[in-house]
């Protein structure tokens, strides 16, 4: 029995290798872990014939159970890691074939436990309550216990993946970068409303760095902010270029851009972008460097105390629906890139910018000036582009809250 269970559980584990498109690495642990749900049915199907022992039609109705249905269950788990290697994301698209080839493979399994218990004893209700008990264990373990022993292996030695190098040097540089940065804000001239920005993005990732600059470009482009953006990052490959983006670095830019900005008559555009959690705090890292995560009820305190009015913020993050609340006022315009409930996407290390802040910013704000007009234009693309991405945990669901002053407000910034 332990060879043929051994020898089983060997085909499908090499099998399942090719579920992971590119190098992977043996979990042992997720492997090891993958084996609750047969201890979980072998304790069942022992508590369900302890009572009907002498019904039971072998010596060994647990084991003879047990072993039969791994040997069967062989065939039909490796059809199904067939298909998820060579259609990934097929069944999470919610396609017809998909879901009717997914039920044939449970109806499959179904009659082969109904063949197995039958064989184990005589009692068509004994019988019936293995089948029911297996059933619930397999539908629990695939939604619940689901583990991956094959897991993709990343390399650590890209650019993304490197970690900062504390020194004296680059202390002494963060200081003068944010100095520099804080003291080269050019401050506001004449009459008319002009737009101020700042950037933050807190998670060392490329695609956070490559989407501050692409805001900072259209603020500057299109709104004429040209001098007066700041941008905050964390990335270990731009330590001797920009200023890091910490909650303390964050409060004294917001200090240096209300001294130069006239608070009650211009606008600050305020973009946020990293990871979000359900917590509705902004992920925050730049190992080794401690950087605390930043919360929305943070960033409305700092705003409201140094008198800034007037406020645009976008929050590009998961769970960024969590901040229209604590940031909502007459003054305020605030777009997220998801509902509190859902999590955004383009996120990852291989995308160019995330799906929110393509869409808004560097597509339909080069086409027009107006916030909400570019977000609404935006919400449909981003929603395409997620069915095409085969999102599978919903829709973003992007938000957005208009205060009931700041549209006036925006309307004659845009007009000149």
């Amino acid at each position: 029995m332990l060879l043929l269970v051994a020898g089983s559980t060997a085909i499908v584990t090499a099998a399942s290798r090719y579920e992971v498109d590119g190098p992977a690495w043996f979990d042992v642990r997720s492997f090891l872990f993958g084996w609750a749900p047969s201890a979980l049915l072998i304790f069942g199907l022992w508590s369900v014939l302890e009572w009907t022992r002498e019904k039971a039609a072998h010596a060994s109705p647990v084991a003879a159970w047990y072993l039969l249905f791994t040997i069967a269950s062989v065939p039909i788990t490796l059809l199904g890691i067939a298909v998820r290697a060579y259609q990934p994301g097929w069944w999470e698209q919610g396609d017809t074939l998909a879901w009717v080839f997914y039920g044939a493979l449970w109806f499959w399994l179904g009659i082969a436990m109904w063949r197995i218990s039958r064989a184990v004893t005589r009692s068509m209700l004994v019988a019936a309550s293995l089948l029911v008990y297996a059933i619930i264990v397999q539908i629990a373990a695939s939604w619940q216990i689901s583990t991956q022993a094959w897991q993709p292996l990343e390399s650590y030695e890209d650019e993304e993946y490197a970690s900062l190098t504390l020194s004296q040097e680059v202390f002494e540089t963060q200081q003068t970068l944010l100095q520099g940065s804080l003291q080269a804000i050019v401050p506001s001239t004449g009459d008319k409303r002009q737009t101020f920005g700042l950037i933050y993005a807190p998670y060392a990732e490329d695609v956070f760095l490559r989407e501050s600059a692409m805001v900072k470009q259209v603020l500057e482009e299109r709104f004429g902010a040209w001098g007066r953006v700041v941008r905050l990052v964390n990335n270990a490959t731009t330590a001797n270029e920009f200023p890091w983006a910490t909650t303390r670095n964050l409060e004294r830019s917001l200090q240096a851009l209300a001294k130069a900005m006239n608070p009650e008559r211009d606008v600050l555009v305020i973009y946020l972008t990293s990871h979000g959690g359900a917590d509705f705090k902004l992920a925050a890292e730049n190992w080794p460097l401690h950087v605390e995560d930043l919360t929305a009820d943070e960033l409305r305190s700092m705003l409201d105390e140094l008198g800034i009015r007037h406020r645009v913020i976008a929050v590009s993050a998961c769970y960024s629906g969590g901040w229209i609340e604590p940031l909502r006022n007459d003054d305020t315009l605030v777009m997220t890139a998801a509902d509190k409930d859902h999590t955004s996407y383009g996120c990852g290390s291989n995308s160019e910018l995330t799906f929110f802040g393509r869409a808004v910013f560097d597509e339909q704000l080069r086409k027009t000036l107006s916030f909400e007009e570019a977000f609404k234009a935006a919400v449909p693309v981003i929603k395409q582009r997620e069915i095409d991405g085969k999102k599978d945990d919903g829709f973003s669901n992007p938000q957005i809250s208009v205060g009931s002053n700041i549209r006036t407000v925006l309307d004659e910034l845009t007009a000149g």
